[in-house]
């Protein structure tokens, strides 16, 4: 939108804004003159009732929480009252002249309305100071000036300014070389624009998360053989008492199942190892003047 076109909305409502207060301030002048007011506080009364709801609106606009909640209750409560009179007004023809009048027929109605035309400018007085005192001791949130975002250092940014020239904690230290290299092109290599890059640290890097298990460093399964020789070496000197599977188990890390195979074999070990070798035993010595059993024969 243009702001020629922005200039004359705002002066259509501007415009509209002033008729509707000419026509308010007919009916609270009148109402203020019927419940005894001087012609100078008739004439000044409308200022009292929309003037307040004028500076309440701006209060609304400016203030933040409970002040804001407070000044829209003050904006509805003097809206809703001006409302009233400006009804009783319509109801009530003999208000146009001049002197004390009744408000209402009915008594309780005529003693509620003098009493809420009376109290409002005591309620201006009240609310419209305490909303000036807050609209000038509000301090708004200071907001980030994208031009001062743009002027700060790179180590400043919550982000690197290259990302993808970050090291990963999940890549492996020393790549593979590739089997084939990529040749050059024929050509003139076309130069490319130079992209900040962020510094490079030669301190490992500390993961902060958790290594998806594709990026965990593979430990090679052991053999049966290999795990039976290191249980050797393991448990040379434990006794039979505390040679059991649990224990394997967490001294070689393995699973439950391998540390049952390891404890039988070693048992078995230990048992044909405890066993006495049975020797041969030597044939008697011949009898004098009996000859040998192959001469007999």
């Amino acid at each position: 939108m243009s702001r020629a076109a922005r200039f004359w909305i705002v002066a259509a409502l501007l415009a509209v804004v002033g008729m509707a207060f000419r026509v308010s301030w007919n009916a609270l002048k009148d109402v203020a003159g019927a419940i005894g007011a001087d012609p100078t506080a008739a004439t000044v009364y409308p200022l009292v009732v929309d003037g307040l709801m004028a500076l309440a609106l701006v209060a609304v606009l400016v203030l933040t929480g409970a002040d804001r909640r407070f000044a829209l209750r003050v904006l509805v409560g003097y809206t809703i009252a001006s409302l009233v009179l400006n009804y009783v007004h319509g109801l009530v023809p003999t208000l146009h002249g001049p002197g004390r009048m009744r408000l209402a027929e009915w008594a309780p109605a005529h003693w509620a309305l003098v009493l809420l035309a009376s109290s409002l400018p005591v309620g201006s007085i009240y609310f419209g100071s305490d909303l000036v005192a807050k609209v000038l001791h509000h301090k708004p949130e200071p907001a980030e000036n994208t031009q001062n975002m743009a002027n700060r250092s790179g180590s400043d940014l919550p982000g690197s300014a290259d990302p993808d020239q970050i090291e990963s904690v999940y890549e492996s230290a020393d790549p593979l070389p590739l089997a084939d290299p990529i040749p050059a092109p024929a050509g003139p290599t076309p130069a490319r624009p130079v992209r900040a890059v962020a510094a490079l640290s030669d301190r490992p890097r500390r993961a902060t998360g958790s290594v998806p298990k594709s990026a965990r460093t593979k430990v090679p399964a052991r053999t049966v053989e290999e795990l039976l020789a290191e249980a050797r070496s393991v448990t040379a000197g434990w006794p039979d008492a505390e040679l059991n599977a649990d224990r394997i188990r967490t001294t070689l890390r393995t699973s439950p199942a391998r540390a049952r195979v390891l404890r039988d074999a070693l048992k078995a070990e230990r048992l044909d190892a405890a066993r006495p070798d049975l020797h041969a035993v030597p044939d008697a010595a011949p009898v004098e003047g009996e000859a040998p059993a192959e001469q007999a024969s």
